[in-house]
């Protein structure tokens, strides 16, 4: 049986994604080996945003701070702000991008331990979170 644990999110590792955007793993099998599930926060300072891309997995996305602009699989953007939360299914090409004058903070959750990102535009595969998994401005 796993042990419970606290993360502190002044604890938890900033992985530097690029452009300014940081990312926080907060559960992952780096850390709660049991855990069949990933979850963590990423940052985006203004007009700053992911590339399009797809996952192995279901995502969820809630909006800590900020607002943000969602695109997904060429639907119409849509506006979201703080506690709103999105839906991805695996496979939907999709993106984040801060549209206000400050920082957006997101709370992401995927619903696997093994999660990999697709680049819409490559078709390139990467771990997720891994040095291959950038942002480029």
């Amino acid at each position: 049986m796993a042990d419970a644990r606290v993360i502190r999110i002044d604890e938890a590792p900033i992985f530097k994604r690029g452009d300014d955007v940081e990312t926080r793993l907060l559960v992952g099998r780096e850390n709660c080996e049991t855990a069949g599930f990933t979850s963590g926060t990423t940052q985006f300072p203004p007009g700053k945003k992911v590339p399009f891309h797809t996952h192995n997995c279901d995502e969820q996305v809630t909006i800590l701070d900020g607002e943000a602009l969602v695109e997904i699989d060429g639907q119409k953007s849509v506006p979201v702000g703080r506690h709103d939360t999105v839906f991805v299914p695996q496979g939907k090409s999709h993106r984040f991008i801060n549209r206000g004058a400050g920082p957006l903070t997101i709370l992401w959750l995927y619903d696997t331990d093994n999660v990999t990102r697709t680049f819409t535009e490559s078709g390139e595969t990467v771990t997720h979170l891994s040095e291959d998994d950038r942002v480029t401005p």
